[in-house]
């Protein structure tokens, strides 16, 4: 099966839009490539990179993290949003740093996911990051951050997932599912 690649439709107008952090909320008039026109609101949004982080005796690095939309903490995966002129793995490689303070020697490409299609056009490029090593001191990322370190097996992390016990965000959970598959688990 081959995947199909982008058909933009046709902005008519743009009606109204905001900017927030990193992000950009459009109000447009649009023509689908079927011809229908309608009006959608659409967040736009620069990108991101996930990595799955693995230790060389099988260990996963997974981070509690708060996550101020759901007024909850959540297990998720290393990630970041691409600064401007980055690329996906320059991205990963500072953010991996940054939120669990370990870098990797060894990246593979897990594919990309697009997360909420219905409304943004994010897309995120997953990586399996393996080779760990422990920094020293863990660079400083953001401010607003709230991130516990967790290291965890594999099975662990499957019976969290399956057992509901603890919510994981769509982005970790289908960079998990595609590294499973790399890694025969």
């Amino acid at each position: 099966m081959q995947i199909q690649g982008p058909e933009p439709s046709k902005i008519i107008e743009t009606k109204a839009s905001i900017d927030a952090k990193k992000i950009r909320f459009e109000i447009n008039r649009i023509q689908m490539p079927i011809g229908v026109e309608g009006e959608f609101g659409i967040i736009r949004h620069p990108g991101a990179a996930l990595a799955v982080p693995l230790t060389d005796d099988g260990e996963v690095i997974i981070l509690r993290q708060y996550r101020f939309a759901c007024s909850r903490r959540i297990l998720e995966f290393p990630a970041g949003t691409l600064e401007t002129g980055e690329s996906p793995l320059e991205s990963i490689k500072r953010e991996i740093q940054e939120e669990s303070g370990y870098s990797a020697e060894k990246w593979e490409r897990l594919g990309e996911m697009l997360p909420c299609p219905g409304y943004s056009d994010e897309k995120i490029h997953l990586f399996l990051a393996r080779d760990l090593n422990k920094l020293d001191k863990k660079p400083d990322g953001d401010v607003d951050e709230d991130i516990e370190v967790l290291k965890m097996s594999a099975e662990k992390l499957n019976a969290i997932i399956s057992s509901g016990t603890e919510t994981l965000d769509g982005k970790s959970i289908t960079a998990w599912f595609r590294a499973c598959q790399i890694l025969n688990i």
